[in-house]
């Protein structure tokens, strides 16, 4: 369905050349949902922009749903629904079923059919009832399953989200995978993915590509990434300095790998990989209360997708601004 080989985007600035993706390969099967997963800056969205013909190639090929994005813009566009990470500034006085007609007619439907899809559409995604609704009167999460709505009305067999589920609410979010799910499973729908959600892309990705400064830094199946991090992953709390806790924990255990994470609400976490986190951690305890830095809270557990990239880069798919 996708092929993308040598793929490179280059902006030019004031301080000179940017290079937001670098030359990357990879192909997405018929059928599959592919999450393209990295922190802010790492080339995701970029990408996406030059795979739907929003952003002309600075070199290599793409061909998407059998076209060159290069070629013939117009027939990747017909072929494709593109749900952008933010939405478009609707009209004043815009309501969600005439412009979901709307959106319908300009792919080429009749009236009648673009109705019918509307009136089908709306309930899939939790929008039961608002037809005749102003999109000025409705919530944040209710207008992102809008957007989601106007990607899919022409029922294209390859969608691209970018970020999807942003602002929505859990069990909107719950709904939305179960949709995208059905996409796949019951249309053969093919699903490109971006997210920020570790959990999201584990749930519904069946493969992952992730991106760290404009290049592919792995592709494969979520277990079979989680499954290159040996060992477990230790996260501890301690009453004092983390940085200390981390050259402690340096010297007694050697971790594969060792970062200070903000958990939000939950303060900072020093995060640990080891062989074994169950003879890990009483070492650890006895020699943090030797160091005078008593442990508060400790978590062992396997490693996740955020693990793999912290592993593979040195820092986390957390960390914003990257």
């Amino acid at each position: 369905m996708i092929e993308v080989r040598g793929l490179t985007q280059t902006f030019r600035t004031r301080t000179g050349p940017v290079d937001a993706v670098k030359g990357i390969d990879f192909e997405v099967r018929d059928g599959e949902i592919l999450g393209l997963l990295g922190p802010n800056g790492a080339g995701k969205t970029t990408t996406l922009r030059m795979l739907c013909t929003l952003l002309k190639p600075t070199a290599g090929s793409a061909v998407v749903a059998g076209i060159d994005v290069s070629g013939d813009a117009r027939e990747v566009r017909r072929r494709i629904g593109y749900v952008a990470q933010v939405g478009a500034v609707p009209a004043p006085g815009t309501v969600v079923g005439e412009e979901i007609v709307v959106q319908a007619r300009l792919q080429g439907m009749s009236k009648a059919d673009a109705q019918a899809r509307m009136r089908a559409l709306l309930p899939s995604l939790s929008l039961e009832g608002f037809e005749d609704r102003a999109l000025s009167e409705m919530s944040g999460g209710q207008r992102r399953r809008f957007d989601v709505a106007l990607g899919l009305v022409h029922e294209p067999k390859l969608v691209f989200l970018d970020e999807p589920t942003t602002g929505l609410d859990p069990q909107s979010r719950a709904n939305l995978w179960d949709y995208i799910r059905m996409l796949r499973d019951e249309r053969g729908v093919t699903i490109v993915l971006t997210t920020h959600y570790l959990d999201e892309a584990d749930a519904l990705a069946d493969r992952i590509v992730v991106m760290d400064h404009g290049s592919i830094v792995a592709d494969d199946t979520p277990d079979a990434l989680k499954a290159q991090v040996s060992g477990d992953v230790i996260s501890v709390a301690v009453d004092g300095d983390l940085r200390a806790a981390e050259r402690v924990a340096a010297d007694v255990l050697s971790p594969r790998t060792s970062t200070i994470e903000d958990l939000g609400g939950e303060g900072e976490r020093l995060v640990l990989t080891v062989e074994r986190g169950d003879t890990a951690v009483p070492v650890l305890l006895r020699a943090l209360d030797e160091a005078s830095l008593p442990l508060t809270a400790v978590e062992v557990r396997r490693p996740t997708l955020d693990d793999v990239f912290l592993a593979m880069t040195g820092r986390s798919l957390r960390e914003e601004g990257s």
